[in-house]
């Protein structure tokens, strides 16, 4: 790195960029060199430094510890959409995904979920929240809001131990086909940050999911909030014709319950508007 590159945004970006190819020869966990030694390696000031690893902690590729120094953050969480011929499938996410129950009860539908759900706001939803994580560490919050009338007696653990759509189909006789899908950043609260272990305001990425049966009845409305420094969504478009391939039925999708759509079900992807188009 030149010392004398005129422009502080262009040092700064320069700066960045050099901490990036150290980091990518490294892997999550491995060390990089302190402020001071990388301003020596570097040939700039510290506060350029300090703005360049400022700017890759707050996406979370660096991790500062105090008293130890920075390192590598774990590698993120991928979430890739894929544009198919029929609709835009969900290929799962990586990692080994598991849930702790936050709540689990019967209440009134209110105002909002009603709506969504088509449904008198004084009747009956099934309401669930659950702690997603990848290899035990916290990635997620969801919440799931069900018509109660379509899972009589359903329990905690059916939930917990289940694929909640195969539920639906072989003891209820509800079968999910279409869910319209809309993501939008924004941020936890002090509340969310704390079952997330981040800081408060911390970036993060909001999920909403609408399900509907194959008669277009809403079954299920769900609203997730995942980690923004863990968690990216990459996003394959088809520009031509290919082989088709069976997808992987292993796995997690956002914001959806480990085996949901296995039979083939639609998943669509739209923006927030659609979603509430569809309410």
């Amino acid at each position: 790195m030149e010392a004398d590159v005129p422009g502080t945004v262009l040092k700064r970006e320069r700066t960045r960029d050099a901490v990036l190819e150290l980091i990518e020869s490294r892997s999550p966990g491995d060390a990089i060199p302190s402020e001071r030694a990388l301003c020596s390696l570097l040939g700039v000031s510290r506060p350029t430094v300090r703005a360049a690893v400022d700017e890759l902690v707050a996406t979370g590729l660096l991790v500062r510890e105090h008293g130890r120094g920075m390192f590598v953050a774990p590698a993120k969480i991928t979430q890739e959409l894929v544009a198919g011929d029929r609709a835009l499938t969900v290929p799962q996410a990586a990692g080994a995904w598991s849930s702790r129950l936050l709540e689990f009860t019967t209440l009134q539908a209110g105002a909002r979920v009603g709506r969504k759900l088509r449904m008198s706001p004084a009747a009956e939803i099934v309401y669930v929240a659950r702690l997603r994580l990848v290899d035990g560490a916290p990635m997620a919050i969801e919440h799931l809001h069900i018509r109660a009338e379509l899972v009589p007696g359903l329990s905690a653990q059916e939930l917990e131990s289940g694929d909640l759509y195969e539920h639906l189909r072989t003891t209820h006789g509800v079968h999910v086909h279409e869910a319209v899908q809309a993501i939008e950043p924004t941020v936890v609260t002090r509340a969310e940050a704390k079952l997330l272990d981040v800081p408060e305001l911390s970036p993060a990425l909001l999920f909403e999911r609408l399900t509907s049966d194959t008669a277009g009845r809403p079954v299920e409305y769900v609203h997730s909030l995942y980690r923004g420094d863990r968690y990216r969504i990459v996003s394959r478009l088809a520009l031509g014709p290919a082989a088709e391939v069976a997808p992987d039925r292993e796995g997690h999708h956002p914001g959806i319950p480990p085996g949901d759509f296995a039979h083939g079900d639609a998943i669509t992807s739209s923006t927030r508007g659609d979603i509430q188009a569809g309410a």
